[in-house]
């Protein structure tokens, strides 16, 4: 599985930015797609994921502000991002879920990274 992840750049608070995914070699294996994020000094976290069926879960700072999507073929998961805020400031990363590893799930693939900048 290869992901490449685009989109990222510097934008004022309250702008708008859409990070997008291309999946390749996934297909009806993949459990879940995700956005994770790590800005400097502190550890990666959980922004957004959507299942295999279409449910999405969001971490409690983007609610209401990040809506996760993909397709129905799953070669590609977007995050647009709304109502930007300095505090989203971070390496986002997109990250598949694939296959059968453990009774917890599959085998994580991950994205290069693209850096979101959001000034105030």
């Amino acid at each position: 599985v290869q992901l490449q992840a685009s989109g990222g750049g510097l934008v004022q608070a309250g702008g708008s930015l859409r990070l997008s995914c291309a999946i390749s070699g996934g297909g009806a294996s993949i459990n879940w797609m995700g956005w994770y994020r790590q800005a400097p000094g502190k550890q990666r976290e959980l922004v957004a994921t959507i299942t295999s069926g279409g449910s999405t879960n969001y971490a409690e700072s983007v609610k209401e502000r990040f809506t996760i999507s993909s397709d129905n073929a799953k070669n590609a998961v977007v995050l647009q991002m709304e109502s930007l805020i300095p505090e989203d400031t971070a390496v986002y990363y997109c990250n598949v879920n694939w296959g059968v590893r453990d009774s917890r799930g599959g085998y994580d693939y991950w994205g290069q990274g693209t850096q979101v900048t959001v000034s105030s």
